[in-house]
């Protein structure tokens, strides 16, 4: 692939994944200019949007356990919900092809997806190891309550102070007499 190839490549897959966020219909939107030019087929495309996901998953994630890391899975479960915020569009496709994949080929991908992707929510949970087999289950649930999760800026707690601060004058005259 050229260099001018790449480029164009990712400027489509922008268009997509901005026309996926507006139709949030699940299905690939192979009628954006360029996705005929430069991906082969939807698997192609379908490919290229889960690994746009799983690259803002893992960043959401990373983000959300650095501040905190001691609640591991609160993290991941929250890094999941602003993911799918940002992404609700390719989230839906994801989605709508794991549960109607058009062939076989997409099915065995899709599942593969999934199951790697259930792992790693485990696996950076702290609830299971990558290589082992109940990561998918725990990965599946924690992705349901994810699903569930309202994320947002947290609400900042207004201080009052317990006795009212005097004018600068008052203050400095407070000061000198002690």
């Amino acid at each position: 692939m050229t260099w001018k190839a790449f480029h164009n490549r990712g400027e489509t897959l922008r268009a997509v994944i901005a026309a996926s966020a507006v139709r949030r219909d699940g299905i690939l939107p192979m009628d954006v200019d360029g996705v005929s030019e430069f991906f082969r087929d939807e698997l192609d495309l379908l490919g290229a949007l889960q690994l746009k996901w799983h690259t803002r998953l893992a960043g959401h994630i990373e983000a959300e356990l650095a501040p905190q890391p001691m609640d591991l899975e609160s993290g991941v479960t929250a890094g999941w919900a602003r993911a799918q915020e940002e992404l609700p569009g390719v989230r839906a496709i994801i989605d709508h092809y794991r549960d109607h994949p058009a062939d076989d080929t997409m099915a065995q991908a899709v599942a593969r997806f999934t199951s790697k992707e259930h792992h790693y929510l485990a696996a950076m949970a702290g609830m299971a190891s990558v290589a082992r087999e109940e990561g998918q289950a725990v990965g599946a649930k924690i992705e349901s309550r994810a699903r569930t999760t309202a994320v947002g800026i947290p609400a900042l707690d207004k201080v009052e102070d317990a006795a009212p601060r005097g004018s600068i004058i008052d203050r400095l005259r407070a000061v000198v007499a002690a």
